[in-house]
């Protein structure tokens, strides 16, 4: 007590602004029982790491390893009360949570790792090849014979992701795995990297394109067969070697007669006079043989095209200087609307949509080089006119006939058959493709009472299109395309191209208008495009595929 009271009286009192000393008597003091709560001290234990010290993946496993096993609170990880009354917190937090976070913060497949290639044939008409065990093992004669096949579906049109698709699935049905497979525009190319064996590459590249769908659909069959199992290598080959030699469904005068008839009823579908439509068809005759002596001189399309497009506006615009009883620009719209890449701008929209960039953009370019030949074969014709002194044509006041509907109806499905000839399409397919169209015309004329706008109606009448395409597609075992793309081209802003084109070259002081119209149509086509492909997305859960994989998961 005097120590303390020595210290006490000689403490030196604090200055102003300074804190004071703390002192002995003010800390708490805590007992030994405190401090040993919940410890024993006979068998002391190492303190575990915690969770912030470790990897996310391993921060919950140093928590259980530090608790004891022979305790069941601790396996359950629930709160444990002592008979004491002591509340004891367990070593590791809930199983429940913990694996609800490990799901959270730990993804079963990493992000870098390869995904199997099969599943890309999710939600397409090739999903769940069967294996077939029993085929020949050689991976050099199956890769030449999926080069083959892809080439086949580039040439008749077929879109990346369906060449992509028919090439996995046949692939893996013939037992060919470790194989990735790449589509860069014309060029296919395959990788086979087993792990036990070296690796190699082979490369194809396609040079020349035809109209055949159905050839397109016979291929579409070939791998369906493959895939259900039962059909060899050997026999695919030799099947597909025999499509490839097939000559197309329809000879060169049945086309010539339809691409004429397509014209005639499209002028008079969009209200041109009977000589208009007589006119569009003796335009689309010799249309044709500028055509076929234009592929025979391997003249490049792009000339070929404009100087098709050029012959169609100079008659029409002869007709007018002639007096006859028609509107140039209507048998013009009726005679370039075969020429307008609709079926390329549906594939390049696919592409890009389906992954495809590098494709879609030289799918979309070489569209966009189509429609400017159509432009310039349209300016080339009108400037010509005028240097000759021919007369102007009001094309913002343009004399249509009014039809009845049932006429309409029938006009739209005799020019969706001519055009589906003229791309080539199978016989059966014919019919299909005009009940298409026809509802789809039913559906322009429903929105255009609820007044929807001029961009609105061909879009939702495209995805309709769309929609019905791929559902009668998964019945008829075709390609969407190939009932698409003929059933969308009453669609086709072919009057609006034209009215653009002759206020652009004719009508220089009113070039702004001419240039917006010009931008709509290209805005309506891709509109179109667009909802076929949207349409065809809308119908993947009710095909067939789906409906069997629906199946599988609930037996599962």
């Amino acid at each position: 007590m005097a120590h303390r009271s020595d210290e006490e009286h000689g403490a030196v009192p604090p200055r102003i602004g300074e804190d004071p000393a703390p002192s002995a008597g003010a800390l708490p003091r805590i007992s030994t029982s405190e401090i040993n709560m919940g410890f024993h001290p006979e068998e002391p234990l190492e303190e575990p790491p915690t969770a912030s010290e470790l990897p996310l993946n391993t921060a919950v496993s140093a928590n259980v390893a530090a608790a004891d096993a022979s305790d069941i609170e601790w396996r359950t990880g629930q709160v444990h009360t002592t008979d004491e009354g002591i509340t004891l917190m367990p070593t590791r937090a809930n199983p429940v949570a913990r694996r609800l976070l490990a799901k959270m913060w730990i993804s079963d497949t990493p992000p870098t790792q390869a995904l199997n290639i099969v599943e890309r044939l999710q939600g397409t008409p090739y999903a769940n090849p069967k294996v077939n065990d029993q085929q020949d093992a050689s991976s050099r004669r199956t890769m030449e014979f999926a080069l083959d096949l892809g080439e086949t579906l580039i040439r008749y049109g077929a879109g990346a992701l369906e060449v992509e698709t028919s090439i996995i699935a046949v692939t893996a049905a013939l037992g060919l795995s470790h194989l990735d497979v790449d589509i860069t525009n014309q060029s296919l190319h395959l990788n086979y990297s087993p792990p036990d064996a070296e690796s190699y590459s082979v490369l194809r590249v396609v040079r020349s394109y035809t109209s055949n769908y159905a050839g397109l659909v016979l291929v579409h069959e070939l791998v369906s067969d493959i895939i259900a199992g039962g059909v060899s290598r050997s026999a695919s080959a030799k099947r597909l070697k025999e499509i490839t030699r097939r000559p197309k469904p329809f000879p060169r005068w049945i086309v010539a007669c339809g691409r004429a008839l397509f014209a005639a009823a499209f002028v008079l579908f969009i209200g041109g006079s009977w000589a208009g439509a007589l006119v569009a068809m003796f335009s689309s005759s010799l249309v044709t043989q500028i055509g076929r002596y234009g592929s025979r001189w391997r003249v490049p399309e792009f000339f070929t095209i404009a100087a098709s497009t050029m012959v169609i506006t100079g008659i029409a615009l002869i007709g007018h200087q002639l007096h006859a009883p028609l509107d140039p620009a209507l048998v013009v719209s009726g005679g370039i609307l075969l020429l307008l890449p609709s079926g390329r701008f549906v594939s390049a929209l696919q592409d890009a949509i389906n992954g495809f960039p590098v494709t879609a953009v030289g799918r979309l370019f070489s569209a966009s080089l189509t429609y400017g030949a159509i432009l310039s074969g349209i300016a080339a014709a009108l400037v010509v006119s005028d240097v000759l002194g021919g007369g102007e044509v009001d094309v913002h006041q343009i004399v249509t006939t009014e039809y009845p509907a049932w006429l309409l109806v029938v006009l739209v499905a005799v020019a969706i058959v001519a055009g589906a000839i003229t791309e080539q399409s199978a016989l059966r397919l014919l019919l299909p493709t005009a009940g298409i169209a026809v509802g789809g015309y039913l559906v322009q004329l429903l929105a255009e009472n609820m007044g929807l706008g001029d961009r609105a109606v061909p879009a939702l009448v495209a995805t309709v299109v769309g929609f019905a395409a791929r559902f009668a597609s998964d019945k008829l075992r075709t390609p969407q395309l190939v009932l698409a793309a003929p059933a969308v081209m009453f669609l086709l802003p072919g009057l609006m191209i034209f009215r653009a084109m002759y206020g652009i070259v004719i009508n220089v002081d009113d070039m702004a208008t001419g240039l917006v119209e010009m931008f709509n149509a290209m805005a309506i086509m891709l509109s179109i495009a667009g909802g076929v492909v949207f349409g065809e997305t809308l119908c993947r859960p009710l095909t067939s595929n789906a409906r069997r994989e629906r199946r599988r998961i609930r037996r599962r």
